[in-house]
């Protein structure tokens, strides 16, 4: 079986006059005129709280729909989507890494990381590419992690935050997805792990080509990445005192 096609674009992420407000409020929380994130490219984006950064990440997903402007995912309009599409294109081709990691509490450990080669057809058919079962290649990523196999068959919630941050880290990035988007994906991390997290996503990006959105306060982190944005100065909407 051969994968599905998709575009080869020019930029993973083009978004091009967009503007977004949530439902009830009078003020946008996204005004971008213009961001792009090349394919491949690594990019760092800061920003106090209310400068859009959630909204940003939520957009690139699909999750939300701007009331004007457009984004473009590997060369494919969103809002030319339906709901349904939009769902599809997102776990075939993006890996989130949550805030909140969004992990499911009565799967194991080893069966969240597998969750989106459940969903995704596509996801399943590029993990197989790197030889292997999927099983091989999700204990292989949560080893990387540093989660030892006594834990892999624990339910999640058996877990501390840190050890929860990594099975989304390893969950984001089986079946070698487009796009990886990471939301403070290290905050839960002491100094040592947070830097094996950091070589891991990052090499694993570079050896399927994907590109990466890490949002964080830590700009500490900055200077591993190609591009560093700071949203506050991008995004024209940005009021910290009540934006999204």
């Amino acid at each position: 079986m051969t994968l599905p096609e998709r575009p080869s674009p020019a930029a993973a992420i083009a978004m091009r006059e967009l503007r977004f407000t949530w439902p009830g409020q009078t003020h946008p929380a996204l005004a971008l005129p213009h961001f792009q994130v090349a394919a491949g490219e690594h990019v760092f984006v800061s920003g106090p709280s209310g400068s859009g950064k959630s909204t940003l990440l939520a957009a690139i997903g699909g999750i939300v729909v701007p009331q004007a402007g457009t984004v473009e995912v590997l060369g494919q309009p969103l809002h030319s989507l339906s709901a349904a599409r939009r769902d599809r294109f997102r776990v075939d081709h993006i890996g989130f890494i949550f805030q909140q990691f969004n992990l499911l509490p009565y799967l194991s450990i080893l069966d969240n990381v597998l969750l989106p080669c459940q969903f995704s057809t596509y996801r399943r058919q590029r993990a197989g590419q790197q030889g292997g079962d999927l099983k091989d290649i999700a204990q292989s990523l949560l080893a990387a992690l540093d989660l030892a196999p006594a834990l892999w068959t624990r339910p999640v919630t058996q877990l501390s935050i840190g050890q929860q941050q990594r099975v989304a880290a390893a969950r984001s990035l089986i079946g070698r997805p487009e796009i990886i988007v990471a939301d403070e994906p290290t905050s839960a991390l002491d100094s040592d792990r947070q830097q094996a997290f950091l070589n891991l996503l990052q090499r694993e990006c570079a050896q399927s080509g994907a590109a990466l959105v890490f949002v964080s306060h830590d700009q500490r982190l900055a200077e591993r990445f190609d591009r560093r944005i700071a949203l506050e100065q991008l995004n024209q909407a940005a009021r910290p005192e009540d934006a999204a």
